[in-house]
């Protein structure tokens, strides 16, 4: 199959749609809910019930998490531009308005993303309409997803969960916690399923909230599970363990999110570059995109190489979504999509905070606030020296036990 370098037309009203969404509801409380951190925002719920009432009408595909479902046979050979896609362009337009504020978006989750890869078509429709907050990452367990210590056993006809996990996004606000447990320590990653926790189950509690550099509007909670007894058909997928496929049924939902991250640092990234470009205009330095940067002034050079790291960014986040609507494996892709997505924005956010001076490091402008919230998505959902060793291992052909 070819890809089209081009944006697909027919999701211009949708891109269309959420740039409003960002510029008329998002960037206008954006300082207010940066300031008040751990503030739930009121006006996300009337966008909430906006994006229902779309998604219900099917005016707007890919208005929810969309999912990678690895198992799902297609005989439709036509190139698609379908659910992935628009979410990966929706959200960079969101994010282009706070990064934060998309976070804290009800039932727009990146568990929802891990039920939509995950969970079979029963669980599919039995959750539908929940808001689920994702817990993988525990203390002292690092990047190393494969190493969680949370266990899950089962008893009757329920799993008995006992853990810590920490840096779980939306883990206040949600109404589920997809939680990452192992089924047995010994059987390594192959024994690694996630189940669906509904708040308020015995035995699961938010601990705390934590004080972020960035992301303010958005809440991360520590969540502590003591004897959480959970119905055995709340296991996402399937119970047995392969340890021939190993990780493969957890990573699944790592090929849909990184995409969905890196559409978070390409919004943010595009949001400084535009302003900073009118920043310099302002100053009486015009950007010319049909001159060579060598015959410009030293900061419309260090724009235009900031806008070419931005392309590189957005096509292969372009790249990883496509391939997964049109099913095809895109572990490599999603991996590279979000090392580039993630180093790109960090650099880019904090070199448009140097680039205008005083007012990019003061809080006149959004420019220090998008340096601060771009640094997470380097972070979270693999870390850059993750997704780089990712990479190599998929380009090498090596196990993760070949190279480590």
């Amino acid at each position: 199959m070819a890809i089209n370098l081009d944006d697909p037309k027919k999701f211009k009203p949708l891109v269309g749609q959420a740039h409003q969404v960002a510029m008329n509801m998002l960037r206008p409380i954006s300082r207010k809910y940066d300031r008040a951190e751990h503030a739930y925002p009121q006006e996300l719920d009337m966008l909430a019930a906006m994006i229902d009432g779309l998604s219900e009408s099917g005016a707007s595909e890919g208005a929810g998490a969309a999912g990678v479902r690895r198992d799902e046979k297609d005989t439709d050979k036509t190139v698609k531009n379908g659910a992935n896609l628009a979410s990966v362009m929706s959200i960079a337009e969101m994010c282009w308005g706070d990064v934060g504020l998309l976070l804290s978006m009800p039932r727009q989750g990146l568990g929802n993303s891990a039920i939509a890869s995950v969970a079979d078509d029963e669980q599919q429709k039995r959750l539908e309409g929940v808001w689920a907050g994702m817990a993988i990452t525990e203390p002292g367990v690092g990047s190393d997803s494969a190493n969680i210590k949370t266990t899950a056993v089962l008893d009757g006809d329920e799993y008995v969960i006992n853990g810590e996990k920490i840096y779980v996004t939306s883990g206040d606000r949600a109404d589920h916690i997809v939680v990452w447990a192992t089924l047995d320590r010994d059987l390594g990653r192959a024994a690694i399923k996630s189940f669906v926790v509904a708040k308020g189950t015995p035995g699961m509690r938010v601990d705390r909230l934590e004080h972020k550099l960035g992301i303010r509007a958005s809440d991360t909670a520590t969540i502590i599970f003591e004897n959480c007894r959970v119905p055995k058909e709340n296991l996402l997928g399937s119970a047995e363990v392969d340890t021939k496929q190993g990780f493969a049924g957890a990573m699944a939902t790592f090929d849909n999110t990184r995409p969905l991250v890196a559409a978070m640092a390409v919004g943010c990234a595009r949001a400084s570059l535009d302003l900073t470009r009118d920043l310099l205009k302002d100053a009486g330095i015009e950007v010319d995109y049909d001159r060579p940067a060598i015959l410009q002034s030293a900061a419309a050079a260090k724009f235009l190489q900031m806008e070419s790291d931005w392309e590189g960014a957005y096509l292969l986040m372009m790249q990883a979504a496509w391939m997964a609507d049109n099913r095809e494996p895109n572990s490599l892709e999603a991996s590279m999509a979000k090392a580039k997505a993630g180093r790109v924005g960090s650099d880019i956010t904090l070199s448009c905070v140097e680039l205008a001076g005083s007012v990019g490091y003061s809080e006149t402008e959004l420019l220090e606030k998008w340096a601060r919230d771009s640094k997470i998505l380097d972070i979270f959902e693999g870390t850059q020296q993750i997704q780089q060793l990712i990479v190599a291992r998929r380009v090498l052909g090596l196990s993760s036990g070949e190279l480590k």
